[in-house]
C-alpha cells in the first residue's frame, strides 16, 4: 500500500534505491555525512555530501510523516470512523499538509458551536436544508426549537445549523486542498503602511503600498515585508480578489464551495440562506485560515532560502584562504578606548599584548607607531591583521606608516572581517583560554588568528554572529543552526585537522567527535605529548574503535611515525597503499608526492572485495599531494587612498573591495568605507545571471565602479560591469540599511614632531 521510505527517496533523489537504503542503514549506524561521503562511496553509489545532506533531512521528514500516519490511523479506528476509503486516502498522503487535512474532521477539538448545536439535535435541520433547499428555513426551523436544549428560537436553531455545515464545508479534505493551490496560484501578497508609522519605518518606504503574486514573491522580500509586519510598521494581507469588488458579489471561492456540495441560487426558499452560509464558511472560517498557513508558508520557503544563501557564504568564508602560519599582529581598531594590540606566534598562540591611541582624541600617532615596531621586531611579526569596523582606515593609515618606516622588518597588512570577534570576546571558551586578559584584548587576538586561518578561529564563534546570513535573526533558528552546523562540519572535515595543534572547539567538529571528546584528546595531548601516529588515539579517554573509524581519516599526525597519517587515506585503507608499496618494493616515503610514479599505477590492480574503484582512486589522489588543502591561494585587497568614508565616494571611481556576503539578489562588497556597496545581479556580470554565487564568493576580491551613492541612507550601488556609466543604475536603493561602522575619519597626525621623536620613542621601547 505505502511504499518504503527507501523507493520514496531514490524517486525524489533520482537514484537507485540501493543507494538510498545503503546510506540510511550507514546513517542508523552512527556514520557521520562527512565520513559516508569520503569513506563509503562503493556502499552509496558516490553520492556527494550535498546529496547525503538533502537524504538525511528528508529521511527525518519522512520518518516523522509515517509516524504521524500511525498516530492518525490509530485515533481514527478508536472512533470507529475508519474506513478502506479514507484509509487508502490516509496512506496515499504525501505530506504532513494533506495528512492534517485528512484527519481534521476526526481531530478531537474543544466543544465547537458546531458539537453544541449537534448535541441540541440540530444536525437533522442542516441536513434537510441542504438536501432540500425548497424548504422555507424559517418555518422549518420552527421545529427544532426547544429552550430545555439552549435553543431559544427559530434564529437559534438557524444558527446552530449553519455552525454544523461550516464546520462540514471546511473540513472537507478534498475541497481544502483544492482552494489551498488555488489561493496559491492566484493570491497577491499585499503590504500597507500602518497609519502614523511612516518615519518611524522609513527604511520600510518600499513597501507602504505593495501587491505582488505570493507565489512569486523571492525570499528576501518575503522576509522583509514580514519583519515590517513585526516591527508595528507595515500591515501584511492575501488579497484575491481587487479591492474595488462588491461586498455582494461572490468570489470564484465561494462558488468553488457551493459547487462542491451542490449549492446554487435558483430563487428556491433556502438558497440565499444556504449561499450565506457559503460565504461565511469562506471569509470567516477557510479563508482566515488558509491566508496564516500560505504567509506561514511562504515564510517557511523564505527561511529556507535564506538559510541556503547564509550557508553557502558561511562555506565560502570557512574555507577562505589561511595566510599560513606566520607571526602576525592583531589590530582592533577603536577611536576614545584606543586600538588594542595583540601578537600571536606562528601557531597561534598569544606573545603580547597593548592598547595605542593614534587616533581622536589622543592622537598619539608617533608613540603608537614606535610601540608597533618595538612589538613587530621583538617578535619577527610578518603580517598585520586589521580589523574592519570603527576607525578601520584610519588603523590602515597606520600600519601603512608603520611599514613604510620600517621596511626592514618586511611586513605586509590586511583588513579582515572582525565579525564576531567580539561574541568570541566574552565566551565562555574565550575566558577559560585568556582567564587573566581583558575581554577587549581577546578580539585583537581573534582577529589575528583569522587571518592565519578562518576555519581554525571561525568554529569558535556561533556561526549566527559571524554576519554572513540574509535576515538571519527572522529566521527558524533551530533550522539555522543545524543547516549552519552542518556546513561548518563539512568544511572542517574537507580540509582535516592536525590533532597535535587543534584546539577543542576545532576537534569538536569533527566526524564522530563531540566537545567531550575534543577535550580529552587535548588533555592527553597536553599531559603526554604530541600524538606520533593515528593509533595512540585510542589511549585517549572514552575514544572507541567506532569514534576511531569516524574520525581517523580527517585527523593529521604531522612527522608523525607514518608518514600516511598526514594524509587524508583512512587507516583501515592503509592496507591498499601496503600493496602498492609490496608489489613495486618503493617505501612508502618514497611514493608520496612522487606524481609521475602514482600514474603509472593501476588502480584496479588493488581493488578488492572490501576496497572498490573509487577509494583506490582517492588513495591514489592523496598520495600525489598528501594533506592538500582544498582552499584557495591566499590574496587580498587594496582599498584607494582618501576613499575612507561614504562621502568620499564619487560616481565612476573603479575600486578594489572584498565580497562580504552574497544574496540572491546580489553580493555586497567592502570598498572600505564603514558600508558595504550592493552590485546587484544585474550588474555582476555581462552575461545572464541566475545565481550570484556562480560569479562571486564570500571574500573574493573583486574591482567595482560606483554607479550611485546615497549618503543619507548609507546605500552604495555599484557595477562589476566597468564599462557601465554611473547614474545608470535602477537599484541603487537596494543596499544595506545598517551601517557596519560609524568610524570618523581620521585627522591629520601632528607632524611637527618629525621622525626624530618617532626614532627616539622606538628606541627607548626596545630598550625595556
Amino acid at each position: 500500500m505505502l511504499k518504503s521510505i527507501a523507493s520514496r527517496l531514490a524517486t525524489e533523489l533520482n537514484v537507485r534505491e540501493a543507494q538510498v537504503s545503503a546510506t540510511i542503514a550507514l546513517i542508523d549506524e552512527g556514520a557521520t555525512i562527512p565520513f559516508i561521503a569520503r569513506y563509503r562511496k562503493e556502499a552509496t553509489g558516490g553520492l556527494d555530501d550535498t546529496q547525503l545532506r538533502m537524504l538525511g533531512e528528508r529521511l527525518s521528514y519522512l520518518r516523522e510523516l509515517d509516524d504521524r500516519r500511525a498516530s492518525i490511523l490509530k485515533s481514527i479506528a478508536e472512533q470507529d470512523k475508519l474506513t478502506p476509503q479514507l484509509e487508502a486516502a490516509i496512506y496515499g498522503a504525501d505530506n504532513k499538509t494533506t495528512l492534517e487535512d485528512l484527519y481534521l474532521p476526526y481531530k478531537p477539538k474543544r466543544r465547537t458551536k458546531a458539537q453544541i448545536a449537534r448535541e441540541a439535535g440540530l444536525e437533522p435541520l442542516a441536513d434537510s436544508l441542504l438536501a432540500d433547499p425548497t424548504q422555507n428555513p424559517e418555518t422549518l426551523a420552527v421545529g427544532f426549537v426547544d429552550a430545555d436544549k439552549g435553543v431559544a428560537d427559530a434564529k437559534a436553531a438557524l444558527d446552530g445549523a449553519r455552525a454544523i455545515l461550516i464546520e462540514r464545508f471546511a473540513e472537507d479534505a478534498v475541497l481544502l486542498g483544492n482552494l489551498r493551490d488555488k489561493l496559491w496560484s492566484e493570491a497577491e501578497l499585499s503590504a500597507t503602511v500602518v497609519a502614523g508609522k511612516e518615519q518611524e519605518g522609513a527604511k520600510f518606504a518600499d513597501y507602504f503600498a505593495h501587491r505582488e503574486l505570493l507565489k512569486t514573491t523571492p525570499s528576501h522580500r518575503a522576509l522583509a515585508l514580514l519583519r515590517g509586519r513585526n516591527e508595528g510598521v507595515l500591515s501584511v494581507a492575501l488579497k484575491y480578489q481587487p479591492d474595488d469588488t462588491p461586498l455582494t458579489q461572490r468570489s470564484a471561492y465561494e462558488e468553488r464551495i457551493a459547487a462542491q456540495f451542490g449549492i446554487k441560487d435558483a430563487g428556491r426558499a433556502a438558497d440565499k440562506w444556504l449561499l450565506d452560509t457559503v460565504r461565511l464558511t469562506w471569509r470567516a472560517k477557510i479563508f482566515l485560515s488558509l491566508e496564516l498557513e500560505l504567509i506561514a508558508r511562504i515564510k517557511e520557503a523564505a527561511d529556507a532560502e535564506a538559510i541556503k544563501v547564509f550557508a553557502a557564504n558561511l562555506k565560502d568564508l570557512l574555507l577562505a584562504a589561511p595566510a599560513g602560519p606566520r607571526a602576525t599582529l592583531g589590530l582592533d581598531p577603536g577611536l576614545r578606548t584606543g586600538v588594542k594590540v595583540a601578537v600571536v606566534d606562528n601557531t597561534g598562540k598569544l606573545l603580547d599584548t597593548t592598547t595605542i591611541y593614534p587616533h581622536e582624541p589622543r592622537r598619539d600617532w608617533d608613540r603608537s607607531i614606535a610601540t608597533l615596531a618595538a612589538l613587530c621586531t621583538r617578535h619577527k611579526v610578518e603580517l598585520i591583521a586589521i580589523g574592519n569596523g570603527t576607525a578601520s582606515r584610519e588603523t590602515d593609515k597606520l600600519a601603512q606608516e608603520l611599514i613604510r618606516a620600517f621596511p626592514q622588518l618586511g611586513m605586509s597588512k590586511i583588513v579582515v572581517s572582525e565579525a564576531g570577534a567580539s561574541v568570541y570576546s566574552a565566551s565562555e571558551l574565550a575566558a577559560k583560554e585568556f582567564p587573566d586578559l581583558d575581554v577587549s584584548l581577546r578580539g585583537a587576538v581573534s582577529i589575528a588568528r583569522r587571518l592565519q586561518d578562518p576555519l581554525a578561529e571561525l568554529v569558535k564563534i556561533d556561526p549566527k554572529s559571524i554576519g554572513v546570513g540574509q535576515y538571519q535573526h527572522d529566521v527558524n533558528q533551530s533550522q539555522l543552526a543545524r543547516s549552519l552546523d552542518a556546513v561548518v562540519e563539512d568544511c572542517v572535515n574537507a580540509v582535516g585537522v592536525d590533532v597535535n595543534m587543534a584546539s577543542v572547539p576545532l576537534l569538536t567538529r569533527v566526524s564522530g567527535l563531540n566537545s567531550t571528546l575534543a577535550a580529552n584528546i587535548v588533555a592527553h595531548r597536553d599531559a603526554n605529548g604530541a600524538f606520533k601516529s593515528r593509533r595512540e588515539l585510542l589511549k585517549v579517554s572514552r575514544l572507541g574503535d567506532k569514534t576511531f573509524e569516524q574520525a581517523a581519516g580527517f585527523l593529521r599526525i604531522m612527522g608523525g611515525s607514518n608518514p600516511l597519517d598526514a594524509s587524508s587515506v583512512h587507516p583501515e585503507a592503509y592496507p591498499v597503499v601496503e600493496g602498492i608499496v609490496a608489489k613495486t618494493g618503493r617505501a612508502v616515503k618514497d611514493i608520496i608526492g612522487d606524481i609521475s610514479f602514482i600514474r603509472t599505477v593501476r588502480a584496479s590492480d588493488y581493488t578488492d572485495e572490501r576496497f572498490g574503484l573509487p577509494t583506490v582512486i582517492d588513495i591514489l589522489k592523496e598520495l600525489e599531494k598528501p594533506g592538500r588543502d582544498p582552499r584557495p591561494a591566499f590574496e587580498t585587497a587594496t582599498f584607494q587612498d582618501g576613499v575612507e568614508d561614504i562621502k568620499d565616494l564619487q560616481p565612476g571611481m573603479v575600486l578594489e573591495g572584498v565580497v562580504t556576503n552574497v544574496a540572491n539578489f546580489g553580493a555586497f562588497v567592502d570598498i572600505g568605507v564603514h558600508q558595504d556597496g550592493l552590485v546587484h545581479i544585474s550588474a555582476l556580470s555581462t552575461k545572464f545571471v541566475d545565481d550570484p554565487r556562480t560569479v562571486v564568493k564570500a571574500g573574493q576580491v573583486v574591482k567595482v565602479k560606483v554607479l550611485e551613492v546615497d549618503v543619507p541612507r548609507k546605500r552604495i550601488a555599484l557595477t562589476m560591469r566597468l564599462d557601465d556609466e554611473p547614474g545608470t543604475s535602477s537599484r541603487s536603493g537596494a543596499g544595506r540599511s545598517e551601517p557596519r561602522g560609524g568610524g570618523k575619519p581620521r585627522q591629520q597626525a601632528p607632524q611637527e614632531q618629525g621622525g626624530g621623536a618617532m626614532a627616539a620613542a622606538f628606541a627607548k621601547l626596545m630598550k625595556k
